[in-house]
């Protein structure tokens, strides 16, 4: 593993158990809040194992909050402009997925961009949206992607653009033979 991922994945862990405690939660109570294993909330509290996208989706709706938000440093004052290079990206090993937080949210601040790439093959689930009702805008950049959302598939390519409000299940997969490039912008209701 680099030496970047290990800091950023022990900040991580940091981040997830900072959350848990200002809930006033237990590791028994959060894993009865995200149907997730005690043990392997206390692995990834301990940066011992680094979470999947789903295992994040989880974790983001226990807590009412986005993934961005859920990833996101503390910070008081966010800045501005944030250059290419220190755009946060998180990466799922499991998947192969990066999320780069390409405008990191900020207080006051309802919409947030970010980039996603997702391996060819590759599949992810959620549950339940972090925040219900979320407004999402998916613009495809390469390759594609097929989005369900609940019972409504979509088949999107370079070029489409797929507006809703998420509810309910959703999942990413990429048919391949490329890898899928997108930018979503979410919009807290």
């Amino acid at each position: 593993m680099e030496e970047g991922q290990d800091s950023h994945d022990l900040r991580l862990a940091e981040r997830l158990a900072e959350l848990r405690v200002s809930q006033g939660w237990s590791l028994e109570q959060l894993a009865q809040r995200t149907g997730i294993s005690r043990a392997t909330l206390s692995r990834v509290e301990r940066a011992e194992t680094s979470p999947t996208a789903s295992l994040l989706g989880k974790l983001s709706a226990a807590y009412g909050l986005t993934t961005s938000r859920l990833l996101m440093a503390l910070e008081d004052n966010p800045p501005e402009l944030i250059r290419a290079a220190q755009q946060p990206v998180w990466h799922d090993r499991e998947t192969g997925f990066d999320r780069r937080s390409v405008s990191p949210p900020a207080p006051g601040f309802r919409a947030e961009l970010i980039s996603g790439t997702l391996k060819a093959g590759a599949t992810i689930a959620y549950d339940s949206p972090p925040v219900d009702g979320l407004e999402q805008h998916i613009w495809m950049l390469e390759g594609v992607l097929v989005l369900t959302l609940d019972s409504r598939t979509y088949r999107l390519e370079a070029g489409d653009c797929l507006r809703f409000h998420l509810h309910g299940t959703s999942s990413f997969h990429v048919p391949g033979p490329a890898d899928a490039r997108y930018a979503i912008v979410i919009s807290r209701p």
